[in-house]
């Protein structure tokens, strides 16, 4: 049988006269438990410090709220795709009347009373929603076993499934020097840097990709029998952006010279040596330029 998690983090379900929950709005596009979610006040104990004494900081800190009386309502259990437990909050509920718009936030973008028949229409964390359910829910029989409160298993948000886009770059050398393309000043991404050739995958395979790019963006005509890949760079740009596997195939032969074919994209092609790349290069092309040269296969960019 498994152990419990230990726990690891407080929340504060916190209601008014008229059965509102006060709801958290986190911050979107941050690389945060629950981004863009409503959620509940709470944080992690520092260290000695105890649960009780945690939620009451907290509460302090985030909101300048000072709720007395806080009673332990339940521990949310975090699980992972198995089942299995990964960690536990433990949460309080009390009571408080106050207007959330005059409360100095500390985090986050909002705070806001919510009628509980709101919840199916708004972007929740699951277990804040799991939590105000228990809680309608009122008492039920052995939740008040002594020393133990109700566990409510949720599937941790960390296990959901997140789309990788593949990104297929051209490694072609000649006399010892690699061909980069500067890309147009007015480029969506890393515009006036050096890059590989390249293109993410459509309804293709990878190596028919690279072969699509190579004659659209450049006028080289390159054979499946001709590529290998060479380095993979497993990436995340920014906190909270989508990950993305570039894969670098090498061409061994190639037919025709590098030409500008999608001016909007790409202004030039040069030629340029290993140990001496233009600045600036694509931080990850960079990387697998160097991976390559040193004869390793894969790096992780982003991810810390």
């Amino acid at each position: 049988m498994t152990a419990p998690a230990q726990t690891t983090t407080t929340a504060a379900l916190l209601v008014n006269e008229d059965g509102h929950y006060l709801l958290h709005l986190r911050d979107a596009n941050k690389n945060i438990c629950s981004a863009g979610q409503w959620s509940l006040l709470g944080g992690h104990p520092e260290p000695g410090e105890s649960l009780d004494d945690t939620i009451a900081r907290e509460l302090m800190e985030e909101a300048s709220l000072h709720i007395p009386d806080l009673v332990p309502l339940a521990v949310i259990e975090n699980t992972d795709a198995d089942g299995g437990p990964t960690s536990r909050i433990q949460v309080y509920t009390g009571k408080w009347n106050g207007d959330p718009a005059r409360l100095s936030l500390t985090e986050g973008i909002m705070l806001r009373w919510t009628d509980p028949n709101q919840i199916p229409y708004l972007t929740m964390d699951p277990k804040t929603t799991a939590v105000i359910h228990h809680h309608q829910d009122g008492p039920r029989a052995g939740d008040s076993a002594v020393g133990q409160l109700p566990v409510l298993r949720v599937r941790d948000a960390g296990t959901k499934t997140v789309p990788n886009v593949i990104g297929v770059h051209l490694y072609l050398e000649r006399d010892g020097e690699i061909l980069l393309g500067l890309r147009h000043p007015d480029s969506a991404y890393a515009p006036l840097e050096h890059h590989f050739l390249a293109g993410h995958c459509e309804r293709e395979s990878a190596i028919a990709c690279l072969i699509r790019e190579a004659w659209e963006e450049a006028g080289l005509v390159i054979k499946a029998e001709d590529v290998a890949l060479v380095h993979a760079v497993h990436l995340v740009d920014t906190p909270g952006a989508q990950p993305r596997l570039q894969l670098v195939f090498r061409a061994r032969t190639w037919q025709g010279e590098p030409q500008v074919l999608e001016p909007d994209k790409c202004v030039s092609w040069s030629w340029w040596p290993a140990d001496t790349l233009p600045e600036p290069t694509v931080a990850y092309a960079r990387a697998a330029i160097d991976g390559i040269q040193h004869g390793r296969p894969y790096t992780e960019l982003g991810w810390a």
